[in-house]
């Protein structure tokens, strides 16, 4: 295996991981694959002086963290936080009751407090870790930790943890339902007439294809599997396609596919077949019996 191999399988491995850093800095699944998908893609460029670096994993959580900030700055939300150095809490281990809570509740943490909890209490990270990913010092790294943790409990005392799915409009709905139906019914000529002539595909951790043509093949998958069950859904608010194992159990989804309209046919089609680790924990909601 060349360097390089053994470069990639240590992305692969890593991923679900840094989705789930990723996912809770951004406040959303399916935000936090798409700078993950960014965090793998500078990795990847800066891979010869990765090989320099002892702690690789701590490294990529550094991109993962920037990459993060990134993102965040430019949706407009970011807050300037200072780094206090005024405090010296202890540092007892993870707390398992953070990790239940909701991804939007830790937007409303400062930024240093959300890498510092995440860190901590979802990925069993040290403090003198969270400081080299945050680039900031041990003891600003303990008071943020300490904060963060406090007022994610605040929070949720609050009620400020829960969640109101956001309704499908109408239009999104009908629309929707007929790309199901199809599906359901195994008619993947009616899919393809629904398609834009531009219209993009992302096999989430896989490939990128554009126009109606190149994307033909993606449905060749389903038509010729016959344990996939389908129904219509929402995750975190947008136009999805629930996709069910009948293989195994039934209670939820085992991933999904989201949809994004033009007037004049499917624009987009995000299918995180290959990233099962989204469906883990994403916001979804079902609306329609399994068929």
């Amino acid at each position: 295996m060349t360097q390089d191999d053994s470069f990639a399988t240590l992305l692969a491995g890593m991923r679900p991981r840094l989705h789930r850093y990723c996912a809770r800095m951004t406040g959303s699944a399916i935000d936090g694959e798409d700078v993950v998908q960014e965090t793998l893609i500078k990795a990847l460029a800066a891979r010869s002086s990765a090989a320099d670096i002892a702690n690789v994993e701590g490294w990529l959580f550094r991109v993962a963290h920037n990459a993060s900030l990134d993102f965040l700055r430019a949706r407009a939300r970011i807050q300037e936080v200072p780094l206090i150095e005024d405090m010296e809490p202890g540092t007892e281990g993870p707390q398992p009751d953070i990790v239940a809570i909701g991804f939007r509740t830790f937007l409303q943490l400062a930024v240093l407090q959300r890498c510092a909890v995440i860190l901590k209490d979802v990925l069993g990270h040290s403090v003198e870790e969270i400081a080299q990913v945050a680039d900031c010092s041990v003891p600003a790294a303990k008071s943020a930790l300490q904060r963060g943790r406090q007022r994610l409990r605040e929070l949720v005392a609050q009620g400020g943890d829960r969640h109101q799915p956001v309704p499908l409009s109408d239009d999104d709905h009908e629309r929707l339902r007929h790309y199901v139906a199809h599906f359901q019914a195994g008619d993947f000529d009616a899919i393809r007439r629904m398609l834009a002539d531009d219209a993009r595909l992302d096999l989430v951790n896989r490939l990128k294809l554009q126009g109606r043509k190149e994307v033909d093949f993606y449905f060749t998958r389903y038509a010729e599997a016959v344990h996939w069950r389908f129904a219509l859904g929402a995750v975190e608010g947008r136009p999805a396609m629930l996709v069910y194992d009948a293989r195994g159990p039934m209670d939820r989804p085992a991933h999904f596919v989201l949809l994004t309209w033009r007037a004049e046919g499917v624009a987009r089609i995000q299918d995180y077949l290959f990233a099962p680790y989204v469906m883990e924990t994403a916001d979804w909601v079902r609306l329609d019996p399994i068929s």
